[in-house]
């Protein structure tokens, strides 16, 4: 039976981390006492992180993670904050942020490289909480490349803090007036499902951006992976009290009404909030954001447009179809740079590499997708398309038996058709498909480029024929205006971290052009406000703006 508790009852911090890392599978019962001092059982279900404490929660609204393969419930219950809880939260942020928000940048450094530190101590637990909990491989997905990726990002983000280059430090001794950008506040980050590790809430690239720049970051997992974000958060927890920082600095919780999350947003204690997501998801926050005047960061949708010229066709088909099915079928399609829409030139040659897809698509046997919700999703977005006109050439259905496997998809329609009524055509179905449009001239594909909605990325695959360079010339610039990131005889799923890298993109892809998701120390700027110093004497500035 379970042991009711109330949020008062908080747990030993050092006692609860080392109880909890120790842990050797979800859904294990714990002992502990409470402060009374009364021996209890903790019956499985999941504390929530808040002002350096693993307390239980207020909320009476449960969940468990849910296994892709199967379709079952596994592991521990995890809660549904109330807005107590969140009120507690942010006020424990709001304190820590009192006290950090001079401390030399030295500090943030060291608890980022602690934290990657403690990563790779856990590696094994972390990948193998992950795979269960949304069936992507060990390896290599998680071992080799997405842990790697999200500890990378966190010695990154170290550097870059370090250096304090990210600031743009402006010195105008002749006026005596200074400036620097410097953290604006605690941030709310709330992370995706597709991406446990590296794009996590408190493990990704927006938490160490945030964290880079000196703020607090309240942490909302995702659903999909609160056993992996669980165990994130104690790690982070852990790095934080190891490097001194006050409790309320690193705060997790897993769920929120959504009504809730938006009273969050508008909460004057929040100083910006960071999403990836759904366009759905997204814009319900931007509009929250946007009211009060809030700054919102937000990965959104994008279907990631391929034009195939002539001249690569041609020459290189068989390229094409390879990098074209391992991209579109990796990890069952469930990226934001999936590509979505493939624009083939007429000719045989289009129409013979289009059955050889077919049959590739109609005989490859893809994981499942992350959870129901995705796939019902997934399931409708197919049918508006073929709603719309386009012909399902393959898959579109569930598959039979438990979990949540789709058919790989491939749909097709003429440029005629697509250019009727783009906007009906460039619906994002998150999941293994993609969109071919077929029979396209050089001008219908300048016309397309130029209907396209704003893009995470967009490829054009090429030779360097006469032909095509001039082609390009003339779907460069246009394009360039619909993109974040251009690829050139390359498909858009690897996102490096890069100092250059855009992992941004015009609305809707995100919520602002202007930012990157990826890439330090640009993504750091987020999460801070440009400060400036108007005849302040040596002694009184911030150390990045004094000349001795």
């Amino acid at each position: 039976m379970r042991f009711p508790r109330n949020a008062s009852q908080s747990l030993s911090r050092s006692d609860m981390l080392l109880g909890r890392l120790n842990r050797e599978a979800l859904g294990r019962n714990e002992h502990f006492k409470d402060l009374a001092g009364n021996s209890c059982i903790m019956a499985n279900k999941a504390n929530v992180l808040i002002d350096g404490a693993w307390v239980a929660s207020r909320g009476t609204a449960t969940f468990r993670a849910v296994d892709p393969v199967t379709g079952e419930e596994i592991g521990d219950e995890f809660p549904v904050s109330p807005w107590e809880e969140i009120d507690l939260a942010l006020a424990a942020a709001t304190r820590a942020d009192a006290i950090v928000r001079d401390w030399p940048a030295e500090r943030f450094a060291k608890f980022l490289e602690t934290y990657a530190s403690a990563m790779e101590a856990h590696a094994d637990r972390i990948v193998a909480l992950a795979h269960q909990e949304t069936a992507l491989p060990i390896s290599p997905r998680l071992r080799d490349v997405e842990l790697p990726r999200a500890i990378n990002q966190m010695k990154v983000a170290a550097e870059c803090a370090r250096g304090g280059g990210w600031a743009l430090p402006v010195l105008d001794t002749k006026n005596n007036i200074r400036s620097c950008y410097r953290s604006i506040g605690p941030v709310f980050v709330l992370g995706p499902n597709n991406f446990p590790l590296a794009i996590n809430s408190i493990s990704g690239q927006d938490f160490a951006a945030a964290i880079a720049a000196g703020n607090p970051v309240i942490a909302k997992g995702h659903p999909s992976h609160p056993g992996t974000t669980r165990l994130f958060g104690e790690l982070a927890a852990q790095a934080a009290e190891t490097c001194g920082f006050p409790g309320g600095f690193v705060q997790l919780l897993y769920h929120l009404a959504p009504e809730e999350g938006l009273r969050m947003i508008q909460d004057a204690r929040t100083a910006s909030v960071a999403f990836t997501g759904s366009r759905q998801g997204g814009l319900k926050i931007k509009a929250a954001a946007d009211a009060c005047g809030k700054p919102s960061y937000l990965e959104m949708s994008s279907i990631n447009p391929v034009f195939v010229l002539p001249g690569y066709l041609s020459q290189s088909s068989e390229q094409l179809a390879n990098d074209f099915f391992g991209s579109c079928l990796m990890g069952s399609g469930q990226f934001c740079t999936n590509p979505g829409l493939i624009i083939l030139p007429a000719g045989p040659e289009a129409e013979l590499w289009v059955s050889e897809m077919t049959a590739r698509f109609a005989a490859s046997k893809c994981g499942p997708l992350f959870s129901a919700p995705v796939r019902e999703h997934f399931l409708e977005n197919i049918r508006r398309l073929a709603s719309a006109g386009a012909e399902i050439l393959t898959g579109g259905k569930a598959c039979v038996g438990p979990g949540f496997h789709t058919e790989s998809t491939l749909l097709r329609i003429s440029a005629d058709e697509f250019l009727k009524h783009p906007l009906e055509f460039q619906q994002e179905a998150f999941g293994n498909s993609s969109l071919l449009v077929t029979g396209s001239t050089e001008a219908d594909m300048l016309r397309i480029a130029d209907a396209l909605e704003g893009q995470l990325t967009g490829c054009v695959y090429l030779t360097e024929q006469p032909a095509d360079e001039q082609f390009y010339r003339d779907l460069e610039p246009i394009l360039r205006r619909k993109v974040g990131r251009l690829l050139n005889n390359k498909m858009p799923t690897g996102v490096a971290v890069s100092p250059a890298m855009n992992h941004g993109g015009p609305y809707p892809a995100t919520g602002h052009a202007g930012f990157t998701a990826v890439g330090l120390p640009a993504s750091i700027r987020r999460f801070s406000m440009l400060q400036s110093y108007d005849n302040v004497p040596e002694h009184r500035l911030p150390p990045l703006l004094k000349t001795t």
